[in-house]
């Protein structure tokens, strides 16, 4: 799988960019990066292909949950005996899909039970229906940068998902918390990154189409 910057360093030889040139810094080309990659990874989720990405989940094996109050999670209306558990740090940036953040798994710990995303209003919705008392599901929702979780008694989660961000922090990988971003995983699968690649170049003036023209003219001319 490609690196981060190995990414970078093919979109900046591709543009004959130098590492002095302040407008082409590895954070600016990585914005670029990132920005298309998200339209893309969008787009392939809404044709529910997210099996393509199987390879680009990471787990947070054991995350913190600390007690909550209704307001914060937005569901006022619960009843007060509603106990609302919330992560105790904010979760890494997710990807966002078509049907919202790439957190494809939450569960205990142990990992013997599964939580099934929902939303405020829907959970709210939901508690009010007569055949409510027999769910025996757990839910979350992602608010804020947050997980929530109702009526959970756990100390801690699991969860699994596509991260923008690097999760050596929250893995207690402490041999690679120093690691230099550029060294990560690119979270873009490599037959997605041809097209995230293509639109970088155009945002930065450049057409690959160009670029590869002008190199067959090269070798056709013998004057050059």
């Amino acid at each position: 799988m490609t690196t981060i910057g190995e990414s970078i360093s093919r979109i900046r030889n591709l543009v004959k960019g130098s590492k002095q040139d302040a407008f082409l810094t590895d954070r600016f080309i990585y914005s670029l990066i990132i920005k298309y990659a998200k339209m893309y990874i969008k787009r392939q989720d809404a044709l529910n292909i997210r099996l393509k990405f199987s390879s680009l989940f990471r787990t947070i094996p054991c995350e913190d949950l600390i007690e909550t109050n209704r307001i914060e999670a937005c569901c006022g209306s619960l009843p007060s005996s509603c106990k609302i558990m919330r992560t105790r740090n904010k979760i890494p940036l997710p990807f966002e899909g078509a049907y919202g953040a790439f957190i494809r798994t939450v569960s205990s710990i142990d990992g013997s039970t599964e939580v099934y995303r929902t939303s405020p209003a829907a959970f709210t919705s939901m508690t009010k229906t007569t055949a409510f008392k027999y769910n025996k599901q757990k839910y979350y929702w992602y608010l804020n940068g947050y997980l929530y979780l109702p009526n959970v008694d756990w100390d801690a989660i699991s969860l699994e998902g596509i991260w923008e961000e690097d999760i050596s922090v929250f893995t207690c990988d402490t041999k690679n918390v120093c690691k230099i971003r550029q060294k990560d995983i690119l979270p873009i699968p490599d037959d997605l990154f041809a097209e995230v690649e293509k639109q970088v170049l155009q945002d930065l003036g450049f057409d690959i189409q160009v670029l590869v023209d002008t190199k067959a003219v090269d070798k056709q001319n013998i004057l050059r």
